[in-house]
């Protein structure tokens, strides 16, 4: 298997997750740009309920970069980090006379990009 040179950036999506984009947002929001190991110590310490499928997708890319490109972790830089909505599940909840309420609950989909960081590789081979 041969891999290009110019190819440096892994991708991983999470698609039709539970939870809104926006709340998403701000998490990624947090750790777009950030390294590989600064990006996990943040997710570990917040207290959102977002940051658990957000570590899975990071992990994710990470271990696309580490297997099909061959690239060291701990290089590794977030370059993209996205959240999209995804479409909603429809519930119905019984109300008085026979009634239904609609319940929209929604959900997302998270992609995030990590690609080796050049100044840290410049830096190890000097």
């Amino acid at each position: 298997m041969t891999i290009k040179s110019t190819q440096s950036e892994a991708k991983a999506h999470g698609r039709f997750l539970r939870g809104s984009a926006s709340k998403v947002r701000r998490v990624l929001d947090q750790i777009r740009g950030r390294t590989y190991r600064d990006a996990l110590i943040m997710l570990e310490f917040m207290p959102y309920r977002s940051t658990e499928p957000i570590t899975k997708v990071l992990r994710s890319a990470v271990a696309n970069a580490e297997h099909n490109l061959g690239l060291d972790p701990s290089t590794l830089v977030i370059t993209s980090a996205i959240a999209d909505m995804g479409p909603p599940m429809k519930r119905y909840r019984p109300r008085a006379q026979g009634r239904a309420f609609a319940i929209k609950k929604q959900t997302c989909h998270i992609s995030i990009c990590v690609s080796a960081n050049q100044s840290i590789i410049s830096e190890e081979t000097d």
